[in-house]
């Protein structure tokens, strides 16, 4: 069980392959000379006051429209993807030649592989051509009539975005509920239908998180309602089918307004949950499924300390970091909660091993682990036997996949790297047998021998660690100093970046560019501590940890000092901002999506989503000494009249995570004061929210935009 709600966080080709040692001057960038001039936006002084008084003057807070009604703010906008659509018009035979690798990639009918629940078997499948999945089931059998739950391509005709966020089927397998987002705002709306007759209920709660359990009755559905400006997950109601919205009851508030809260059942389905979590404790309290009434609490929240609790055969298994910071395993018997001293050790600390979840069978439990930066699963039998499931390459990323059902010795993990596509795999616990259920088909010639994977580590600059960094390039790279890299890197909020196959990789790869992924500190790749170094009073190490990578990889022979990209989104966009402050000279070009960028004055205003919440990550800046850490990083704030890369900025309007204005007031600032000539490309998706544009082939549309203007600055291919 994981009532815990996920985290907010970022959204985060078969071209005839060049040489690797390019040329630096094989392909001239845009000229800026030649193109039109970019929209200036009106200066209107604005002081943004802090409790402690100290005050700043904000010239373009008039972006900011919480309505996103403003005529001017639009205008503005729209101004600048006007500008983006011109500047990057030469480009266009570029991006459409990346667009089809990596569609081209796609088998684009294909199918996820079968889970099997409570008698169904149940997957999604593409269509040819179509943008969105259709989610289906069986019963009994794959060969047994297909019922179509959710056809995803008709929900979605007519609508400028569309995304289910969740959906649940009711216990007696005859109605479904789902949570569906029409703007990318992540306010969801759920829906009801009866699955045999296809009729949508007379129910249409608003304001939802994607979270719905059902209760044992088949009319009862549980929800965690979003305060309509902050988003906080605060209550968490019931709706009965058949009865008003207005009637829904409230079985819970949440007060505490640094707390993220979801809903969930245990594994046994004997209990429903609520989960509340902060950026450095959380807190659990269940009720009976079968009679729901008072929630009692596993234990007490306390700040530092963090557990997850699951039931299942007739006891309680707790993960949790108290008195130890790569957290443990305990256990409680069924009637001793209430209380932390109940609980019995099953799983010892270690500092080497971060655990980052469990799933509970007969008779084992399957953990998820990272040590050395690498996710891996381990096999704990009831009487205390433990193995590891094998690994295939020395940089993967392994994790537990669809396993609803705990009555089997078989256990089914996801396995993938960045040559390896994603891979579905069930071992047996019992035998060790290995089955491989499906690899996700990679059309348009993709062949994984052509490509050199390696984990390389970096010394930082203060000499308290030594940076992991994944890398792929095309095999028969000279490692001479001359080939472009992109750089890639995250580091915020413990959010641990894999090594994963992706089909836009290839696109780049076979161009001729490395690419690097760094697991800079503010991360979680290497256990808590390195999350804790990159936090808070110690931010800064993630932006020197990503230049260090990138002067240590230059200086390695890995990439050309002049022909250096860098890459990241939401709070990796915070990092592409600091870094360009701090290190301008070292980068040709950066992509800065969804970018975090105005942090003081985001986290000085309570009303915006995601920042009562991320005090303990970043800082309140309402106390002097953080206000002034967090002013001396703060991208907004550092931009000085000197020479930057050039830049591709993203957002999306309807963004919930990272507001549109702090990008548009980012790129206003940026173009009064920087003194290069280097393009700076700004461009707003007037549907979207953080995720981007719904739907896959939109999505990849959007990808080969930014990686064409990339690849121009590069000097890797014109653009016709």
């Amino acid at each position: 069980m994981s009532p815990r709600p996920a985290r907010a966080l970022p959204r985060r080709q078969s071209f005839a392959p060049l040489g690797l040692a390019l040329a630096a001057g094989l392909a001239a960038p845009l000229a800026s000379a030649a193109l039109p001039a970019p929209p200036v936006a009106e200066k209107r002084p604005h002081e943004v006051k802090a409790p402690h008084g100290a005050v700043r003057i904000d010239e373009y807070y008039w972006l900011r429209d919480d309505t996103r009604t403003n005529p001017e703010m639009l205008a503005y906008l729209e101004a600048e993807n006007a500008y983006a659509d011109a500047v990057l018009a030469p480009l266009a035979p570029l991006k459409q030649r990346l667009y089809d690798e990596i569609v081209g990639r796609i088998q684009q009918d294909d199918a996820s592989v079968p889970y099997f629940e409570d008698g169904y078997w149940y997957y999604s499948r593409f269509e040819a051509g179509k943008d969105y999945p259709i989610v289906a089931r069986r019963k009994g059998t794959m060969e047994a009539p297909e019922e179509i739950l959710l056809d995803q391509n008709a929900m979605a005709a007519g609508k400028d975005f569309f995304q289910v966020g969740t959906w649940e089927v009711s216990p007696d397998g005859t109605k479904l509920a789902w949570a569906e987002d029409l703007n990318g705002r992540r306010q969801y709306t759920i829906k009801v239908k009866d699955i045999a007759s296809g009729e949508l209920l007379d129910e249409a709660v608003t304001g939802a998180s994607a979270n719905i359990v059902w209760g044992d009755d088949n009319r009862t559905i549980w929800y965690v309602e979003n305060d309509p400006k902050t988003l906080l997950t605060t209550h968490v109601k019931t709706h009965v089918i058949g009865t008003p919205v207005s009637q829904d009851k409230t079985v819970y508030t949440e007060a505490d307004t640094s707390f993220y809260m979801g809903i969930g059942r245990t594994r046994s389905k004997q209990y429903i949950c609520i989960g509340v979590q902060s950026t450095v404790s959380s807190e659990q309290r269940c009720t009976r499924a079968s009679e729901p009434g008072e929630f009692f609490v596993i234990a007490p929240r306390e700040r530092d300390v963090e557990y997850n609790a699951d039931h299942y055969a007739g006891r309680w298994v707790i993960t949790t970091n108290w008195q130890a910071p790569n957290y443990r395993i305990m256990t409680a018997a069924e009637d001793a909660l209430g209380s932390r001293e109940n609980w019995r050790e099953l799983v010892p600390h270690k500092d080497d091993v971060l655990i980052e979840g469990i799933e509970l069978f007969d008779g084992f439990m399957a953990i998820g682990e990272r040590s050395e930066g690498l996710r891996r699963i381990r096999i704990l039998k009831d009487g205390g036997e433990s193995q590891y499931v094998k690994s295939d390459e020395p940089a993967y990323t392994m994790g537990l996949g669809m396993n609803p059902m705990p009555d089997t010795p078989w256990v089914r993990y996801t396995y993938t790297s960045f040559t390896t596509p994603n891979t579905t795999y069930e071992v047996n616990v019992e035998t060790g047998e290995r089955r491989l259920l499906k690899r996700d088909p990679v059309l348009g010639g993709y062949d994984p021998a052509n490509y050199v994977t390696e984990r390389v580590w970096v010394p930082a600059r203060d000499g308290k660690a030594r940076i992991p960094v994944s890398l792929v390039y095309r095999k028969g790279l000279a490692k001479d100093g001359t080939a472009p890299m992109l750089q890639y890197a995250y580091g915020s909020y413990g959010s641990s970046q894999d090594p994963r196959f992706s089909v836009q990789l290839p696109s780049l790869l076979d161009r001729g560019v490395v690419y690097a992924l760094a697991h800079i500190r503010g991360g979680q790749e290497l256990g808590r501590a390195w999350y804790d170094d990159g936090k808070l009073f110690n931010k800064k190490n993630t932006f020197t940890d990503f230049i260090d990578v990138t002067d240590w990889l230059v200086a390695n022979g890995y990439a050309a000092k002049d022909r250096v990209a860098a890459m990241g989104g939401s709070a990796g966009g915070l990092l592409m901002g600091a870094v360009a402050n701090m290190a301008p000279e070292k980068y040709r070009v950066m992509l800065s999506l969804v970018p975090f960028v105005d942090v003081v004055t985001t986290m000085l205003d309570p009303s915006i989503p995601l920042t009562t919440n991320e005090y303990d990550e970043w800082g309140n800046p309402e106390q002097e000494d953080f206000y002034a850490y967090m002013l001396s990083y703060s991208p907004y704030d550092q931009i000085e009249a000197k020479a930057y890369p050039a830049m591709f900025v993203g957002t999306g309007l309807w963004d919930s995570q990272v507001q549109y204005w702090e990008p548009a007031k980012y790129v206003a600032r940026l173009r009064a004061k920087k003194t290069d000539d280097n393009l700076l490309v700004f461009r707003t998706n007037m549907e979207a929210g953080h995720g981007g544009k719904s739907g896959r082939f939109r999505r990849f549309a959007e990808a080969a935009e930014y990686y064409a203007f990339m690849l121009d600055q590069l000097g890797v291919e014109k653009g016709n």
